[in-house]
């Protein structure tokens, strides 16, 4: 089927920089505290690592930098700014809610897929009452997370719904690949942290809440 014709049964939502617009504090965070604490020498663009999970993140510095801390004390230092950030800072998309409900009343499937752990994804959506009908983590899985396919192939099996019939929307580089790499159409969100990012390998580019709400509406069939 011509994916610009397709009409999407399923419309799986990245959270950071998403649902939620904490890759601003991401920004920050990682180049002020959490690389100088973590690396001895250069640190990495942060197109390199946004949207992986914090785990691999350790992983993927130790393998191409001078990590000076071990993993466990990574892992600590990560998951306090999380819990911070997410209980304190972030905002909710723009008409979220209204979208989420507009499409759950139209019978399309919504899901988060996130490379964030449990603990970090339930602070977001107790804090903003999001119900989806499912929410999936890289740590689900028994695979690699993005830019790997594996935890949106995963998404689709839980799902039940081919993946070809699934609308990824996501706004780092390595979602973006993720979501295509499983054969995923892909809406990519650009907004101010990612206004440089790589985003071409998305079947379209959407800037700001309006138009990426328009685009969605218009891939699940709902303006016809």
């Amino acid at each position: 089927m011509d994916e610009a014709n397709a009409t999407s049964q399923a419309v799986l939502f990245d959270m950071d920089g998403v649902i939620v617009d904490s890759e601003r504090y991401w920004h920050d965070a990682q180049p002020e505290h959490i690389f100088p604490a973590t690396l001895a020498g250069e640190y990495p663009d942060l197109d390199e690592t946004t949207g992986m999970n914090y785990k691999e993140i350790y992983d993927y510095l130790d393998a191409n930098y001078e990590p000076k801390i071990s993993k466990a004390e990574f892992i600590e230092i990560f998951d306090e700014t999380a819990r911070e950030i997410y209980r304190e800072r972030v905002s909710l998309l723009d008409g979220f809610h209204d979208l989420r409900a507009e499409l759950g009343g139209n019978d399309i499937t919504v899901a988060i897929v996130t490379s964030a752990p449990p603990a970090w994804h339930e602070i977001v959506t107790e804090r903003f009452d999001i119900t989806v009908d499912e929410t999936i983590s890289a740590e689900d899985i028994d695979g690699d997370g993005k830019p790997a396919p594996d935890v949106y192939e995963h998404a689709a099996g839980v799902l039940g719904i081919d993946p070809a019939d699934c609308l990824v929307v996501e706004d780092s580089k390595n979602g973006v690949e993720s979501g295509k790499r499983a054969g995923m159409v892909v809406i990519a969100y650009r907004t101010g942290p990612n206004s440089e990012t790589d985003l071409s390998a998305a079947d379209v580019v959407a800037d700001g809440p309006e138009e990426l709400h328009a685009e969605i509406r218009r891939r699940a069939g709902l303006d016809e």
